[in-house]
C-alpha cells in the first residue's frame, strides 16, 4: 500500500512516488522539516590486500660471519654494532659505513648479547638484508657446466645442523643446498656465526613440489643418492656421479620414503657400530669429502 501526498505538506516527491520513513515523520512533526538528511550507509569497504614488503633485516653476529657478508653483498648491509675492541678487525666495515651513512654503534657486551639473542657474539653483530633464495630454475640456470654437488636437506630443522653443514659444503665445494617448500629451514643468526662464513658462498635453492624438483635436476645431468643409516651401499667404494644430488634425511626420520625410492643410489657410511649413526651434520662432512676426493684423486 503507498502513502498519498497530504494536501500542501511539505513532501515535495513526485505523486506516484511513495515517501520514506523520514518524510512520513517529517508530515507528522515527528522531524523538523529543515532538519538535515542522515547520508546513506556507506557500503563495507573490502578487505584491503596484504602487501608484500619483501625480505626484512635481519641479525648476523660472528666475526668471520659478518666478515664474509661485508665481503659478498656489501649492499645489504644496513646497521653495525660493535665492541671498541673490534674496530681494528672491522675499520674496513666502519670506512664503508662512513662513506655510505650507514651507522654504526659503539656498544657493550651486554648490548650485544640482547642484539645477537646470543653470547656468542663474538664482539659484532650486523643489521642486513637476508641473501636471496634463488629457485631451482634460475639456480640451474647460472650453473656452469662440468662436476657439481648439490645436498638436499629432507626433513633437517635444527639451525646450528644448518651452519654446520653450510661449512662443510663451503669447503668441499658445493653448488647449491636444496631446501624443500615447505621447510621452516632458513638462514638464521645462529646458523650463520656456526657456518663460519660458509653460508655466503653456499646458496639456498628454495624447492618446488618435490617431484618436479627431482625431474629438473634428473635432466641437468644429476644422478640421486640416498644416505641411509643401514642396507646401503658402503660410501667408499662407490663411484660417485660426477653431478651429484646427495639427499639428507633428519636424524630420527631418516630420508623420506618416496625421496629414497626415487634414488639411484643408496649409501651409508661403513662404522664400527659402537653408534647408531653420526648426526647429519657429521655425516654430511663425511659424504661431502668422499665425493671431492673421488674427483680429485
Amino acid at each position: 500500500m503507498t502513502d498519498a501526498r497530504p494536501p500542501g505538506g511539505p513532501y515535495r516527491g513526485p505523486p506516484s512516488q511513495p515517501r520514506d520513513k523520514r518524510q512520513r515523520q517529517r508530515d507528522r512533526g515527528q522531524v523538523p522539516a529543515d532538519a538535515p538528511r542522515r547520508p546513506p550507509p556507506r557500503p563495507e569497504a573490502e578487505a584491503t590486500p596484504a602487501v608484500d614488503r619483501g625480505p626484512r633485516e635481519q641479525r648476523l653476529y660472528g666475526l668471520n660471519a659478518c666478515l664474509a657478508m661485508f665481503r659478498h653483498r656489501p649492499g645489504d648491509l644496513r646497521k653495525v654494532w660493535l665492541l671498541e675492541s673490534r674496530i681494528p678487525r672491522l675499520k674496513d666495515v666502519l670506512a664503508h659505513c662512513a662513506k655510505h651513512r650507514i651507522g654504526y654503534t659503539i656498544v657493550g657486551d651486554a648490548d650485544l648479547q640482547k642484539l645477537a639473542g646470543s653470547q656468542h657474539h663474538e664482539g659484532v653483530v650486523f643489521g642486513a638484508m637476508p641473501a636471496p633464495e634463488p629457485s631451482l630454475s634460475a639456480w640451474l640456470r647460472e650453473l656452469p657446466p662440468g662436476p657439481a654437488l648439490a645436498l638436499w636437506l629432507d626433513g633437517v630443522g635444527n639451525p646450528h645442523n644448518l651452519g654446520a653443514i653450510l661449512r662443510s659444503a663451503a669447503h668441499f665445494g658445493v653448488a647449491g643446498l636444496m631446501l624443500p617448500k615447505d621447510s621452516g629451514l632458513a638462514l638464521s643468526g645462529a646458523a650463520a656465526r656456526v657456518a663460519e662464513g660458509g653460508a655466503e658462498a653456499v646458496p639456498l635453492v628454495r624447492l618446488g613440489r618435490a617431484d618436479n624438483s627431482l625431474a629438473q635436476l634428473r635432466s641437468a645431468g644429476f644422478g640421486v643418492a640416498a644416505t641411509v643409516v643401514r642396507g646401503g651401499q658402503p660410501l667408499f667404494g662407490t663411484a660417485l656421479p660426477e653431478r651429484l644430488l646427495l639427499v639428507m634425511g633428519a636424524e630420527q626420520s631418516g630420508v623420506d620414503p618416496l625421496l629414497a625410492d626415487a634414488a639411484a643410489l643408496r649409501l651409508e657410511i661403513p662404522g664400527t657400530g659402537a653408534v647408531e649413526s653420526l648426526n647429519v651434520a657429521s655425516a654430511s662432512t663425511v659424504f661431502l669429502a668422499e665425493w671431492w676426493r673421488q674427483r680429485r684423486a
